[in-house]
């Protein structure tokens, strides 16, 4: 009977489920990296230590899911296994599973979710629909402790249960008022945010939960925007994201699962198809999903590290994508047999199934595989031990705050430094918490803003300049750049480079080019080729500051000679000391990035205008003539291209000029 083919599909979707996720976890175990990679991961990771409990790993659960989801639909082992392959291996499941981040556990929920909803449908008692009812129900709640975004399937699961509990005539107020209650106690972990608030006792938290508007404000995410990917951006257009997130499933899942995923739903025309409705089910959330997904995400995805962004949350639907394709040929088998009235296409669905998922790790497997993937690690590294002993360092940005938090915190380095939070000071709860916490750092208020004075609530504020002030005793450095709403640093105080981040110093103290070039030379230990990673990847963006770090002492010492308040033999030597800088890192690697060519060629047109000179002028014609023209080869969208194209003519000139001179 039905009972025992649903219950015989259910011992072989568990039995392979556990066979998948015993292949998925070896495979992503294997490619784990060795140290913190970018991304929010440093900041989870660190988060966690601090409050004493660990990441929960999950990278791999959420396939066994999709095995026994597809089992249980279509009675197709392959079916399942070519859904749960080729989603686990697409490079961005696979990269983002074998990460300290909230997708992979998401994906579990998702997995789980779908799973449930199956079994739920199966379900031949009431007494079972039931009880599966209640465990979603917890499920719904637990899932939403941990990603937003999974509300939206969330929300079109709730309602398709209690139809289909109306339609048998199973729901009453004391079952909705049990589901309810099950709901909740998913949400239970909640809890534990106002409580660890009260304690108190994490160096490296986030929000004041112990009100109930502090709370609300942490759950719905109003510093960054409510289901917004960031505060106060401009994003692509609805339309561009929606075609963007297809040619990304193409890419990603290939054009033959998502024509599998097509024709499960084209299946749901014949009549003696099973469980229909769960399919147009789960296409429904796909599609609800993706329209409100593309209609709230508001990053400018031309930009590569924001694409990397929002690419991650397109995992949710790809997985659902996943679970059609699997369905969809498990349909074409079916439907193939039919007509040809065989039963021997088995062999091919099996066949086929294995070699997409083999083709996916393939692909995949050189980009994904983080053994030696010690970037980060050694970015972090490197500006911790750049710093002089007791400085502070003023954090701005995911890549230097993530990262250097962690190795402070989790791994120990540099316990005597004190990191403060730019962004975060701006913040009302931040010092009120944290204060305590950086012993080392004096604050003259309660949150930085650039007037002065005492709130309403009683709140004092200090600006930038102040706080300065009052930790003069202190060396005090901005990693990665210094927030743009508080010019006041600016009356007592300069910027002088320090690798990637800069030194805030006394506007009362001269500069001498020697000693910094001194300090700054050879500050950080960098061997990464340029240009190696990917342009949506963190590493990239880590690789760009190590390689622009070299850059920021020439074109500092190139922007003081600019100043016309200096008489021209200081002039000359500021000159003299950018173009021997630049010099140097331009011909020290045969691969750099292209803004060199240009800071250098303007350095040699001004070594060219001075009246001594080391140089032969000749010499320095070519070196500006040649770094401009490689400029413009590589720079196409320089809005100056046209000025430079004209400079170059002229400069051609005067070259052909001077050779005149020196032939005739």
């Amino acid at each position: 009977g039905r009972a025992a083919r649903a219950g015989a599909r259910r011992a072989g979707g568990l039995r392979g489920g556990i066979a998948v996720f015993a292949a998925v976890a070896a495979v992503f175990t294997l490619t784990l990296p060795p140290s913190v990679p970018g991304g929010d991961s440093g900041e989870l990771i660190t988060a966690a230590h601090e409050l004493g409990e660990n990441k929960v790993s999950s990278f791999c659960w959420e396939r066994r899911f999709h095995v026994i989801c597809i089992c249980r639909l279509s009675g197709s082992y392959a079916g399942g296994i070519l859904a749960a392959g080729v989603f686990s291996f697409s490079r961005l499941t696979w990269q983002w599973s074998i990460a300290a981040e909230v997708f992979s556990l998401n994906n579990l929920f998702v997995g789980l979710l779908m799973a449930l909803t199956v079994h739920f449908e199966e379900a031949a008692t009431a007494q079972e629909r039931s009880k599966i009812a209640k465990v979603g129900a917890f499920c719904c709640g637990l899932s939403l402790c941990n990603q937003h975004t999974i509300a939206i399937y969330v929300l079109c699961l709730i309602p398709w249960i209690l139809f289909r509990l109306l339609k048998e005539k199973e729901l009453s107020p004391g079952s909705l008022l049990k589901l309810s209650l099950c709901f909740s106690a998913g949400l239970l972990p909640y809890i534990y945010l106002p409580v660890s608030s009260y304690l108190n006792q994490a160096r490296w938290t986030w929000g004041d939960q112990t009100t109930l508007l502090g709370f609300l404000t942490h759950f719905l995410r109003e510093e960054y925007g409510t289901f917004s990917l960031a505060k106060s951006e401009i994003g692509s257009s609805m339309s561009e994201i929606l075609l963007s997130q297809v040619t990304h499933m193409r890419t990603q899942l290939s054009f033959n699962i998502q024509a599998l995923a097509v024709w499960a739903n084209i299946c749901l025309t014949k009549k003696d198809r099973q469980s229909p409705s769960l399919v147009w089910l789960f296409t429904g959330m796909f599609c609800v999903y993706s329209l409100f997904f593309a209609w709230r995400a508001n990053l400018d995805i031309s930009k590569p590290l924001f694409m990397g962004v929002v690419e991650r949350f397109w995992m949710q639907s790809n997985a659902v994508v996943a679970v059609l394709a699997g369905i969809g040929l498990a349909a074409l088998v079916s439907e193939s047999n039919r007509m040809l009235n065989t039963n021997g296409l088995q062999y091919l669905e099996w066949l086929s199934a294995i070699l997409f998922v083999t083709c996916q790790i393939y692909s995949n497997y050189s980009i994904c595989d983080q053994r030696t993937n010690y970037v980060i690690d050694t970015f972090a590294k490197n500006l911790l031990s750049s710093m002089p002993r007791d400085a502070i360092i003023l954090l701005r940005g995911d890549l230097p705050g993530n990262s250097l938090r962690y190795m402070h915190y989790c791994e120990g380095l540099r316990p005597d430094i004190s990191l403060v939070d730019q962004e975060m000071m701006t913040y009302e709860w931040y010092l009120p918490k944290m204060a305590k916490h950086l012993p080392g750092v004096k604050f003259p208020g309660n949150r930085w803003n650039p007037v002065e004075g005492i709130l309403p609530s009683g709140m004092v504020t200090f600006n930038l300049n102040h706080f300065l002030e009052v930790n003069k005793q202190k060396e005090t450095f901005v990693c990665i750049g210094i927030h743009e709403g508080d010019p006041t640093w600016k009356t007592n105080y300069s910027l002088w480079p320090w690798g990637s981040c800069d030194k805030l110093v006394s506007s009362e103290i001269v500069f001498n080019p020697e000693e910094w070039i001194k300090l700054t030379r050879n500050i950080y230990n960098w061997t990464e080729d340029y240009g190696r990673f990917d342009p949506s990847s963190w590493e990239s963006v880590a690789n760009e500051e190590m390689w622009q770090a070299r850059m920021k002492t020439p074109f500092f010492i190139f922007n003081l000679a600019e100043s016309a308040s200096l008489p021209s033999n200081v002039k000359a030597q500021l000159y003299t000391h950018a173009y021997n800088l630049y010099k140097e890192i331009v011909y020290l690697q045969k691969e750099h990035p292209v803004n060199w060519h240009k800071n250098y060629a303007i350095s040699c047109e001004r070594m060219l205008r001075l009246q001594e000179r080391s140089a032969d002028p000749e010499v320095l014609l070519s070196e500006t003539i040649r770094h401009f023209r490689l400029y413009t080869q590589k720079a196409q969208n320089d809005p100056q291209l046209a000025d430079i194209s004209v400079a170059l003519k002229h400069l051609r000139k005067e070259l052909r000029s001077l050779r005149n001179m020196k032939n005739g």
